[in-house]
């Protein structure tokens, strides 16, 4: 799923979220990623051959939650707004 609008300064999805169908942090914070236009590619780690994997590779093999966000080779775990909205500002996907 990805979503874009004029806000958007960057329109190359750059955005990996990690997630599970169940998880209602990940669709709250593809709801919020939406809502900015930022485009992004979801990984679901139940579904989604090799998702796991290459979620386990990116954060050193071990992790206990979703959603895992991967903005630009900057990880964050769980629905962190602060964090999302400081690495999409340092990426130039969304404006000061």
């Amino acid at each position: 799923m990805t979503s874009q609008t004029s806000d958007t300064i960057n329109s190359t999805p750059t955005i990996i979220i990690y997630s599970a169908e169940w998880c209602a942090f990940c669709k709250t914070e593809k709801q919020y990623l939406d809502r900015l236009g930022v485009p992004y590619t979801t990984r679901d780690i139940e579904k989604d051959d090799g998702a796991m994997d290459e979620l386990l590779a990116k954060v050193g093999g071990t992790t206990s939650s979703v959603p895992v966000t991967d903005i630009n080779g900057e990880i964050i775990r769980g629905f962190d707004r602060i964090a999302i909205d400081a690495a999409l500002k340092a990426a130039h996907l969304i404006k000061e």
